[in-house]
Protein backbone atom coordinates (compact mmCIF):
# COMPACT_ATOMS: atom_id res chain seq x y z
CA UNK A 1 0.00 0.00 0.00
CA UNK A 2 1.15 3.74 -0.04
CA UNK A 3 -0.24 6.89 0.02
CA UNK A 4 -1.01 7.47 -3.26
CA UNK A 5 0.75 10.51 -4.07
CA UNK A 6 -0.46 12.13 -0.81
CA UNK A 7 2.48 14.98 0.57
CA UNK A 8 3.00 13.26 4.44
CA UNK A 9 4.60 15.51 6.44
CA UNK A 10 6.71 14.38 9.73
CA UNK A 11 9.57 15.16 12.53
CA UNK A 12 11.21 11.78 12.72
CA UNK A 13 13.74 10.95 10.49
CA UNK A 14 13.07 7.18 10.97
CA UNK A 15 9.62 7.42 10.18
CA UNK A 16 10.27 9.54 6.66
CA UNK A 17 12.03 6.25 6.00
CA UNK A 18 9.71 4.26 6.46
CA UNK A 19 7.04 6.43 4.73
CA UNK A 20 9.33 6.60 1.99
CA UNK A 21 9.41 3.00 2.03
CA UNK A 22 5.47 2.26 1.66
CA UNK A 23 5.56 4.37 -1.29
CA UNK A 24 4.92 8.13 0.45
CA UNK A 25 6.70 11.56 0.17
CA UNK A 26 7.59 12.97 3.32
CA UNK A 27 8.67 15.89 4.50
CA UNK A 28 11.13 15.77 7.24
CA UNK A 29 12.18 18.13 9.42
CA UNK A 30 13.47 17.64 12.95
CA UNK A 31 12.34 19.69 16.33
CA UNK A 32 15.42 20.87 16.76
CA UNK A 33 15.92 22.18 13.57
CA UNK A 34 14.37 26.19 13.79
CA UNK A 35 14.73 26.54 10.18
CA UNK A 36 13.04 23.24 8.57
CA UNK A 37 10.04 24.01 11.61
CA UNK A 38 9.68 26.87 9.96
CA UNK A 39 9.63 25.17 6.18
CA UNK A 40 7.45 22.84 7.80
CA UNK A 41 5.07 25.61 8.59
CA UNK A 42 5.61 27.23 5.83
CA UNK A 43 4.34 24.58 3.73
CA UNK A 44 1.65 23.15 6.26
CA UNK A 45 0.02 27.03 5.67
CA UNK A 46 0.25 26.74 2.16
CA UNK A 47 -1.99 23.14 2.14
CA UNK A 48 0.94 21.59 0.51
CA UNK A 49 0.49 18.97 3.27
CA UNK A 50 -2.50 16.19 3.70
CA UNK A 51 -1.39 14.06 6.37
CA UNK A 52 0.35 14.96 9.20
CA UNK A 53 2.28 11.62 11.13
CA UNK A 54 4.05 11.91 14.63
CA UNK A 55 5.42 9.84 17.15
CA UNK A 56 6.86 11.96 20.14
CA UNK A 57 5.18 14.13 22.55
CA UNK A 58 7.84 16.47 21.98
CA UNK A 59 7.97 16.63 18.34
CA UNK A 60 3.94 18.24 18.67
CA UNK A 61 5.23 20.71 21.67
CA UNK A 62 8.03 21.57 19.97
CA UNK A 63 5.70 22.33 16.52
CA UNK A 64 3.70 24.03 18.69
CA UNK A 65 6.10 26.53 20.14
CA UNK A 66 7.94 27.49 17.16
CA UNK A 67 4.20 28.56 15.75
CA UNK A 68 3.77 30.29 19.16
CA UNK A 69 7.02 31.96 18.72
CA UNK A 70 6.94 33.24 15.12
CA UNK A 71 2.92 34.48 15.22
CA UNK A 72 1.73 31.44 13.61
CA UNK A 73 0.04 29.47 16.20
CA UNK A 74 -3.46 30.38 14.63
CA UNK A 75 -2.33 29.44 11.28
CA UNK A 76 -0.82 26.08 12.65
CA UNK A 77 -4.31 25.68 14.15
CA UNK A 78 -6.32 26.51 10.87
CA UNK A 79 -4.07 24.14 8.68
CA UNK A 80 -4.07 21.00 11.08
CA UNK A 81 -7.72 21.32 10.86
CA UNK A 82 -7.71 20.73 7.30
CA UNK A 83 -4.84 17.34 7.31
CA UNK A 84 -5.78 13.97 8.20
CA UNK A 85 -3.27 13.70 11.39
CA UNK A 86 -2.39 10.73 12.78
CA UNK A 87 -1.00 9.56 16.36
CA UNK A 88 1.13 7.36 17.36
CA UNK A 89 -0.15 6.95 20.84
CA UNK A 90 -2.69 8.36 23.57
CA UNK A 91 0.45 10.27 25.09
CA UNK A 92 0.61 12.26 21.80
CA UNK A 93 -3.24 12.37 21.20
CA UNK A 94 -3.71 14.14 24.39
CA UNK A 95 -1.46 17.11 23.32
CA UNK A 96 -3.55 17.76 20.16
CA UNK A 97 -6.55 17.61 22.28
CA UNK A 98 -5.67 19.79 24.20
CA UNK A 99 -4.88 22.32 21.36
CA UNK A 100 -8.69 21.38 20.46
CA UNK A 101 -7.64 19.61 17.43
CA UNK A 102 -8.84 16.14 16.58
CA UNK A 103 -7.03 12.89 15.87
CA UNK A 104 -7.76 10.96 12.83
CA UNK A 105 -5.94 7.81 13.25
CA UNK A 106 -4.30 6.30 16.55
CA UNK A 107 -3.37 2.86 16.04
CA UNK A 108 -3.70 0.18 18.54
CA UNK A 109 -0.41 -0.99 18.94
CA UNK A 110 2.20 1.66 19.66
CA UNK A 111 5.36 3.38 17.90
CA UNK A 112 6.07 4.62 14.10
CA UNK A 113 5.56 1.14 12.68
CA UNK A 114 1.87 0.59 13.81
CA UNK A 115 1.01 4.54 12.93
CA UNK A 116 2.40 3.99 9.29
CA UNK A 117 0.92 0.96 8.22
CA UNK A 118 -2.33 2.47 9.82
CA UNK A 119 -2.21 5.64 8.14
CA UNK A 120 -0.92 4.16 4.25
CA UNK A 121 -4.04 1.99 4.84
CA UNK A 122 -6.46 4.82 5.34
CA UNK A 123 -4.75 8.44 4.29
CA UNK A 124 -6.60 8.60 1.54
CA UNK A 125 -10.06 8.00 2.84
CA UNK A 126 -9.39 9.86 5.45
CA UNK A 127 -7.96 12.72 3.82
CA UNK A 128 -10.87 12.73 1.51
CA UNK A 129 -13.47 12.87 4.51
CA UNK A 130 -11.46 16.00 6.12
CA UNK A 131 -11.89 17.98 3.27
CA UNK A 132 -15.06 17.17 2.70
CA UNK A 133 -16.52 18.03 6.43
CA UNK A 134 -14.01 21.52 6.15
CA UNK A 135 -16.26 22.43 2.61
CA UNK A 136 -18.95 21.37 4.23
CA UNK A 137 -18.76 23.56 6.76
CA UNK A 138 -18.11 21.21 9.63
CA UNK A 139 -15.69 22.15 12.62
CA UNK A 140 -13.19 19.43 12.98
CA UNK A 141 -11.40 20.92 15.77
CA UNK A 142 -12.91 18.25 17.92
CA UNK A 143 -15.71 16.18 16.01
CA UNK A 144 -17.13 12.60 16.27
CA UNK A 145 -17.65 10.75 13.21
CA UNK A 146 -21.73 11.53 13.53
CA UNK A 147 -21.13 15.24 12.33
CA UNK A 148 -19.62 14.03 8.99
CA UNK A 149 -22.01 15.04 6.03
CA UNK A 150 -21.13 13.37 2.62
CA UNK A 151 -21.77 14.93 -0.01
CA UNK A 152 -24.65 12.80 -2.27
CA UNK A 153 -26.02 13.12 -5.76
CA UNK A 154 -29.92 13.66 -6.04
CA UNK A 155 -30.52 10.43 -4.64
CA UNK A 156 -28.38 9.89 -1.39
CA UNK A 157 -28.81 5.86 -1.92
CA UNK A 158 -28.11 5.35 -5.18
CA UNK A 159 -24.45 4.77 -4.60
CA UNK A 160 -24.53 2.61 -2.38
CA UNK A 161 -27.57 0.70 -4.37
CA UNK A 162 -24.79 -0.43 -6.34
CA UNK A 163 -22.36 -1.52 -3.94
CA UNK A 164 -20.01 -4.58 -3.99
CA UNK A 165 -22.60 -5.73 -0.65
CA UNK A 166 -25.75 -5.14 -2.41
CA UNK A 167 -24.80 -6.27 -5.71
CA UNK A 168 -23.90 -9.52 -3.73
CA UNK A 169 -27.17 -9.47 -1.90
CA UNK A 170 -28.85 -9.66 -5.19
CA UNK A 171 -26.53 -12.39 -6.70
CA UNK A 172 -25.12 -9.95 -9.65
CA UNK A 173 -21.32 -9.71 -10.05
CA UNK A 174 -18.82 -7.79 -8.22
CA UNK A 175 -15.24 -6.86 -9.07
CA UNK A 176 -14.10 -8.06 -5.99
CA UNK A 177 -15.81 -10.22 -2.92
CA UNK A 178 -17.53 -7.95 -0.28
CA UNK A 179 -16.64 -8.65 3.22
CA UNK A 180 -18.22 -7.41 6.30
CA UNK A 181 -17.85 -9.15 9.77
CA UNK A 182 -20.45 -10.18 12.64
CA UNK A 183 -19.40 -7.75 15.66
CA UNK A 184 -17.82 -5.97 13.78
CA UNK A 185 -17.83 -3.42 16.56
CA UNK A 186 -16.98 -4.84 19.50
CA UNK A 187 -14.67 -5.38 22.88
CA UNK A 188 -12.10 -6.53 21.06
CA UNK A 189 -11.49 -2.98 19.65
CA UNK A 190 -9.84 -0.23 22.00
CA UNK A 191 -11.83 2.32 20.49
CA UNK A 192 -14.97 0.73 21.68
CA UNK A 193 -13.85 0.11 25.15
CA UNK A 194 -13.29 3.61 25.40
CA UNK A 195 -16.50 4.83 24.22
CA UNK A 196 -17.97 2.50 26.64
CA UNK A 197 -16.09 3.16 29.87
CA UNK A 198 -17.86 2.38 32.47
CA UNK A 199 -21.50 2.85 31.10
CA UNK A 200 -23.93 0.40 31.61
CA UNK A 201 -24.45 -1.86 28.22
CA UNK A 202 -28.43 -1.33 27.78
CA UNK A 203 -27.84 2.52 28.50
CA UNK A 204 -25.27 2.94 25.83
CA UNK A 205 -27.59 0.43 23.19
CA UNK A 206 -30.17 3.32 24.52
CA UNK A 207 -28.26 6.06 23.47
CA UNK A 208 -28.36 7.05 19.44
CA UNK A 209 -25.65 9.53 19.29
CA UNK A 210 -23.36 6.56 20.75
CA UNK A 211 -24.48 3.78 18.90
CA UNK A 212 -24.13 5.79 15.72
CA UNK A 213 -20.67 6.85 16.33
CA UNK A 214 -19.64 2.94 17.19
CA UNK A 215 -21.21 1.96 13.81
CA UNK A 216 -19.44 4.70 12.49
CA UNK A 217 -16.16 3.68 13.56
CA UNK A 218 -15.75 0.48 12.65
CA UNK A 219 -16.37 0.91 9.34
CA UNK A 220 -13.84 3.59 9.40
CA UNK A 221 -11.48 1.68 11.14
CA UNK A 222 -12.02 -2.13 9.26
CA UNK A 223 -12.23 -0.60 5.68
CA UNK A 224 -15.44 -3.52 5.39
CA UNK A 225 -17.99 -2.90 2.72
CA UNK A 226 -21.18 -2.81 4.72
CA UNK A 227 -21.99 -1.49 8.16
CA UNK A 228 -24.38 -2.85 10.47
CA UNK A 229 -26.01 -0.80 13.64
CA UNK A 230 -24.41 -1.37 16.74
CA UNK A 231 -27.66 -2.42 18.58
CA UNK A 232 -28.72 -5.35 20.62
CA UNK A 233 -31.54 -8.00 19.69
CA UNK A 234 -33.23 -8.06 23.43
CA UNK A 235 -34.07 -4.65 23.86
CA UNK A 236 -37.25 -5.56 21.75
CA UNK A 237 -38.57 -7.95 25.41
CA UNK A 238 -38.66 -5.33 27.40
CA UNK A 239 -41.78 -3.21 26.32
CA UNK A 240 -43.45 -6.81 26.39
CA UNK A 241 -43.14 -6.80 29.75
CA UNK A 242 -39.89 -8.87 30.26
CA UNK A 243 -37.38 -7.50 32.81
CA UNK A 244 -33.66 -7.10 31.28
CA UNK A 245 -30.65 -6.45 32.70
CA UNK A 246 -26.94 -7.02 31.71
CA UNK A 247 -24.98 -8.46 34.65
CA UNK A 248 -21.53 -8.35 34.72
CA UNK A 249 -19.45 -12.24 33.62
CA UNK A 250 -23.35 -13.41 33.45
CA UNK A 251 -24.39 -11.57 30.30
CA UNK A 252 -28.51 -10.85 29.66
CA UNK A 253 -30.80 -11.76 32.26
CA UNK A 254 -34.20 -12.02 31.81
CA UNK A 255 -35.06 -12.32 35.60
CA UNK A 256 -39.16 -13.09 34.57
CA UNK A 257 -38.87 -16.09 32.23
CA UNK A 258 -41.78 -17.16 30.37
CA UNK A 259 -42.92 -20.79 31.75
CA UNK A 260 -46.46 -20.52 31.28
CA UNK A 261 -49.60 -20.01 29.01
CA UNK A 262 -50.67 -17.65 31.78
CA UNK A 263 -47.72 -15.54 31.11
CA UNK A 264 -47.90 -15.52 27.11
CA UNK A 265 -51.38 -14.12 28.20
CA UNK A 266 -50.15 -11.44 29.80
CA UNK A 267 -47.10 -10.10 27.27
CA UNK A 268 -47.88 -6.76 25.28
CA UNK A 269 -47.40 -6.40 22.05
CA UNK A 270 -46.27 -3.12 22.32
CA UNK A 271 -45.69 -1.20 18.69
CA UNK A 272 -41.81 -0.64 17.26
CA UNK A 273 -41.83 2.97 18.22
CA UNK A 274 -40.72 1.55 22.06
CA UNK A 275 -37.53 0.73 20.04
CA UNK A 276 -37.33 4.44 19.22
CA UNK A 277 -33.72 5.06 19.72
CA UNK A 278 -32.52 2.74 17.21
CA UNK A 279 -34.31 4.63 14.30
CA UNK A 280 -33.04 8.01 15.55
CA UNK A 281 -29.28 6.05 15.43
CA UNK A 282 -29.97 5.02 12.15
CA UNK A 283 -30.82 8.74 10.74
CA UNK A 284 -27.62 9.90 12.53
CA UNK A 285 -25.34 7.43 11.35
CA UNK A 286 -26.16 7.34 7.35
CA UNK A 287 -25.55 10.80 6.40
CA UNK A 288 -22.02 9.96 7.98
CA UNK A 289 -21.65 6.75 6.26
CA UNK A 290 -19.11 7.22 2.71
CA UNK A 291 -21.78 7.13 -0.02
CA UNK A 292 -20.60 3.71 -1.40
CA UNK A 293 -21.39 1.70 1.96
CA UNK A 294 -24.84 1.04 2.76
CA UNK A 295 -26.45 0.21 6.22
CA UNK A 296 -27.40 -3.09 7.77
CA UNK A 297 -30.10 -2.93 10.45
CA UNK A 298 -31.07 -6.39 12.54
CA UNK A 299 -33.38 -8.48 14.57
CA UNK A 300 -33.04 -11.15 16.53
CA UNK A 301 -35.56 -13.97 15.31
CA UNK A 302 -38.66 -15.15 16.78
CA UNK A 303 -37.39 -18.70 17.96
CA UNK A 304 -33.86 -17.07 19.65
CA UNK A 305 -36.05 -14.16 21.45
CA UNK A 306 -38.39 -16.75 22.98
CA UNK A 307 -35.27 -19.27 23.94
CA UNK A 308 -34.11 -15.94 26.08
CA UNK A 309 -37.02 -15.33 26.97
CA UNK A 310 -37.84 -18.25 28.40
CA UNK A 311 -34.49 -19.68 29.49
CA UNK A 312 -33.85 -16.49 31.16
CA UNK A 313 -30.29 -16.58 29.96
CA UNK A 314 -27.99 -18.18 27.90
CA UNK A 315 -28.23 -22.65 28.18
CA UNK A 316 -26.36 -25.30 27.45
CA UNK A 317 -29.25 -27.72 26.82
CA UNK A 318 -32.51 -25.35 26.34
CA UNK A 319 -34.32 -27.41 28.57
CA UNK A 320 -37.16 -24.84 29.50
CA UNK A 321 -37.52 -24.20 26.12
CA UNK A 322 -38.10 -27.51 24.82
CA UNK A 323 -40.13 -28.46 27.56
CA UNK A 324 -42.52 -25.92 27.29
CA UNK A 325 -42.83 -25.79 22.85
CA UNK A 326 -43.29 -29.88 23.32
CA UNK A 327 -46.09 -29.97 26.47
CA UNK A 328 -47.68 -26.65 25.54
CA UNK A 329 -47.52 -26.29 21.59
CA UNK A 330 -50.71 -23.56 21.89
CA UNK A 331 -48.91 -21.39 24.19
CA UNK A 332 -45.51 -22.04 22.27
CA UNK A 333 -47.25 -20.61 18.61
CA UNK A 334 -49.05 -18.03 20.44
CA UNK A 335 -45.64 -16.37 21.98
CA UNK A 336 -43.69 -17.14 18.72
CA UNK A 337 -46.66 -15.44 16.93
CA UNK A 338 -46.28 -12.32 19.05
CA UNK A 339 -42.84 -12.58 18.80
CA UNK A 340 -43.58 -12.05 14.87
CA UNK A 341 -45.21 -9.67 14.61
CA UNK A 342 -42.82 -7.17 16.62
CA UNK A 343 -40.03 -8.13 14.89
CA UNK A 344 -41.45 -8.18 11.52
CA UNK A 345 -42.96 -4.48 12.91
CA UNK A 346 -39.27 -3.55 13.76
CA UNK A 347 -37.55 -4.20 11.13
CA UNK A 348 -40.16 -2.67 8.86
CA UNK A 349 -39.93 1.03 10.62
CA UNK A 350 -35.80 0.48 10.57
CA UNK A 351 -35.94 0.52 6.67
CA UNK A 352 -38.62 3.19 7.01
CA UNK A 353 -35.65 5.13 8.81
CA UNK A 354 -33.45 4.28 5.63
CA UNK A 355 -31.44 0.91 6.18
CA UNK A 356 -30.32 -0.74 3.22
CA UNK A 357 -30.44 -4.68 4.27
CA UNK A 358 -31.98 -6.09 7.07
CA UNK A 359 -30.62 -9.46 9.03
CA UNK A 360 -32.48 -12.08 10.90
CA UNK A 361 -30.70 -13.40 13.86
CA UNK A 362 -31.49 -16.42 15.06
CA UNK A 363 -28.46 -17.51 17.06
CA UNK A 364 -29.94 -20.43 18.70
CA UNK A 365 -31.52 -22.20 16.85
CA UNK A 366 -29.36 -24.56 15.41
CA UNK A 367 -30.18 -26.57 18.82
CA UNK A 368 -33.39 -28.13 16.79
CA UNK A 369 -33.92 -30.72 14.91
CA UNK A 370 -35.24 -30.24 11.00
CA UNK A 371 -38.49 -31.93 12.52
CA UNK A 372 -39.00 -29.46 15.38
CA UNK A 373 -37.73 -26.41 13.30
CA UNK A 374 -40.61 -27.26 10.42
CA UNK A 375 -43.17 -27.55 12.94
CA UNK A 376 -42.33 -24.85 16.16
CA UNK A 377 -40.82 -22.43 13.99
CA UNK A 378 -40.49 -22.03 10.13
CA UNK A 379 -43.81 -20.39 10.25
CA UNK A 380 -43.14 -17.83 12.55
CA UNK A 381 -39.77 -16.88 10.55
CA UNK A 382 -41.50 -17.16 7.21
CA UNK A 383 -44.08 -14.58 8.69
CA UNK A 384 -41.26 -12.27 9.41
CA UNK A 385 -39.90 -12.67 5.57
CA UNK A 386 -42.97 -12.55 3.91
CA UNK A 387 -43.75 -9.87 5.69
CA UNK A 388 -40.74 -7.02 5.12
CA UNK A 389 -41.21 -4.16 2.87
CA UNK A 390 -40.16 -5.26 -0.87
CA UNK A 391 -37.12 -3.59 -2.08
CA UNK A 392 -34.34 -4.48 0.45
CA UNK A 393 -32.49 -7.21 0.71
CA UNK A 394 -32.48 -9.43 3.88
CA UNK A 395 -30.12 -12.43 5.30
CA UNK A 396 -31.23 -15.25 7.45
CA UNK A 397 -27.95 -16.55 9.47
CA UNK A 398 -28.27 -18.92 11.57
CA UNK A 399 -25.64 -20.66 13.97
CA UNK A 400 -25.50 -24.59 14.37
CA UNK A 401 -27.63 -24.78 11.09
CA UNK A 402 -26.02 -27.25 8.68
CA UNK A 403 -29.03 -29.53 8.81
CA UNK A 404 -31.67 -26.72 8.67
CA UNK A 405 -30.09 -24.83 5.61
CA UNK A 406 -32.89 -25.83 3.39
CA UNK A 407 -35.68 -25.05 6.11
CA UNK A 408 -34.03 -21.66 6.61
CA UNK A 409 -34.45 -20.99 2.98
CA UNK A 410 -37.95 -22.35 3.10
CA UNK A 411 -38.55 -19.63 5.28
CA UNK A 412 -37.21 -16.75 3.62
CA UNK A 413 -34.34 -14.59 2.97
CA UNK A 414 -32.38 -13.20 -0.16
CA UNK A 415 -28.86 -14.39 1.46
CA UNK A 416 -28.43 -17.05 3.85
CA UNK A 417 -25.52 -17.20 6.51
CA UNK A 418 -23.20 -20.16 6.65
CA UNK A 419 -21.07 -20.67 10.28
CA UNK A 420 -17.82 -22.58 9.94
CA UNK A 421 -19.51 -25.85 10.61
CA UNK A 422 -20.54 -26.67 7.03
CA UNK A 423 -18.45 -26.61 3.43
CA UNK A 424 -19.11 -23.48 1.92
CA UNK A 425 -19.28 -25.10 -1.56
CA UNK A 426 -21.53 -27.99 -0.63
CA UNK A 427 -24.09 -25.83 1.06
CA UNK A 428 -23.94 -23.70 -1.67
CA UNK A 429 -24.70 -26.11 -3.92
CA UNK A 430 -27.35 -27.93 -1.50
CA UNK A 431 -29.11 -24.67 -1.61
CA UNK A 432 -29.25 -24.69 -5.51
CA UNK A 433 -27.79 -21.99 -6.05
CA UNK A 434 -30.89 -19.84 -5.77
CA UNK A 435 -30.09 -17.65 -2.94
CA UNK A 436 -26.82 -15.70 -2.07
CA UNK A 437 -24.42 -16.92 0.55
CA UNK A 438 -22.94 -15.01 3.27
CA UNK A 439 -20.02 -16.76 5.66
CA UNK A 440 -18.14 -18.26 6.78
CA UNK A 441 -14.29 -18.53 8.51
CA UNK A 442 -14.25 -19.44 12.02
CA UNK A 443 -13.70 -16.63 14.37
CA UNK A 444 -10.61 -18.20 16.02
CA UNK A 445 -8.84 -18.39 13.22
CA UNK A 446 -8.69 -14.92 13.81
CA UNK A 447 -6.17 -15.89 16.51
CA UNK A 448 -3.58 -17.18 14.63
CA UNK A 449 -1.23 -15.28 12.70
CA UNK A 450 -1.59 -12.96 9.41
CA UNK A 451 -0.25 -15.50 7.28
CA UNK A 452 -2.60 -18.24 8.54
CA UNK A 453 -5.48 -15.76 8.04
CA UNK A 454 -4.86 -14.71 4.67
CA UNK A 455 -4.80 -18.50 3.64
CA UNK A 456 -7.63 -19.54 5.78
CA UNK A 457 -9.51 -16.67 3.66
CA UNK A 458 -8.32 -18.07 0.41
CA UNK A 459 -9.80 -21.18 0.99
CA UNK A 460 -13.30 -19.48 1.51
CA UNK A 461 -13.01 -17.64 -1.40
CA UNK A 462 -11.71 -21.18 -3.44
CA UNK A 463 -14.72 -22.88 -1.94
CA UNK A 464 -17.35 -19.81 -3.52
CA UNK A 465 -15.60 -20.54 -6.93
CA UNK A 466 -15.91 -16.61 -7.45
CA UNK A 467 -19.83 -17.17 -8.23
CA UNK A 468 -21.78 -14.01 -7.79
CA UNK A 469 -23.56 -14.05 -4.63
CA UNK A 470 -20.85 -14.76 -1.87
CA UNK A 471 -20.56 -11.97 0.57
CA UNK A 472 -17.09 -13.13 3.13
CA UNK A 473 -18.21 -12.97 6.81
CA UNK A 474 -17.30 -14.97 9.72
CA UNK A 475 -19.85 -17.82 10.73
CA UNK A 476 -20.36 -16.05 14.24
CA UNK A 477 -19.17 -12.83 15.71
CA UNK A 478 -15.78 -11.07 16.54
CA UNK A 479 -14.63 -12.86 19.86
CA UNK A 480 -13.44 -10.61 22.75
CA UNK A 481 -9.67 -10.57 22.52
CA UNK A 482 -9.24 -10.79 19.06
CA UNK A 483 -6.48 -8.35 17.48
CA UNK A 484 -7.80 -5.99 15.59
CA UNK A 485 -4.76 -6.03 13.16
CA UNK A 486 -5.43 -9.38 12.53
CA UNK A 487 -8.95 -8.68 11.70
CA UNK A 488 -7.76 -5.72 9.45
CA UNK A 489 -5.56 -8.25 7.83
CA UNK A 490 -8.82 -10.40 6.69
CA UNK A 491 -9.91 -7.82 5.23
CA UNK A 492 -7.37 -6.52 2.95
CA UNK A 493 -6.82 -10.16 2.19
CA UNK A 494 -10.40 -10.69 1.25
CA UNK A 495 -10.35 -7.83 -1.03
CA UNK A 496 -7.19 -8.31 -2.53
CA UNK A 497 -7.50 -12.42 -3.11
CA UNK A 498 -11.51 -11.90 -4.03
CA UNK A 499 -10.54 -9.34 -6.70
CA UNK A 500 -8.33 -11.92 -8.44
CA UNK A 501 -11.00 -14.63 -8.74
Amino acid sequence: MDYNGLQVATLDDSLGKAIVARGGKPLVSGADDLEGLDTFLDRLAREDIAVLLLTEPGHIRALFDRAAATGRLEALLDSVRQVAVGSADPACTDIWRSHHLSVDFEPDGTGGEALVAGMARLAGYLVNKKRTAVDRGVDTSYWQRIDMRWHFESDPYGTRGESAFLRACRREPTEYTPIWLLRQAGRYQRAYRELKSDLDFLDMCKTPELTAEITLMAVERLGVDAAILFADILPLLQPMGLHLEYVAGQGPVIRNPIRSAGAVDQLEEAGPESQHFVYEAIRMALPALPPHIPLIGFSGAPFTLAAYAIEGQSSRDFRHLKTFMYTDPGAWHAFMAKLARAVTAYLNEQIEAGVHAVQLFDSWVGCLSPDDYRTYVLPHTGYVFSHLRPGVPSIHFGVGTGSLLGLMREAGGDVIGLDWRVDLADAWQGLEYDVAVQGNLDPLILFASPDVIRESAAAVLHKAEGRPGHIFNLGHGILPGTPEDHVIALVDAVHELGSAR
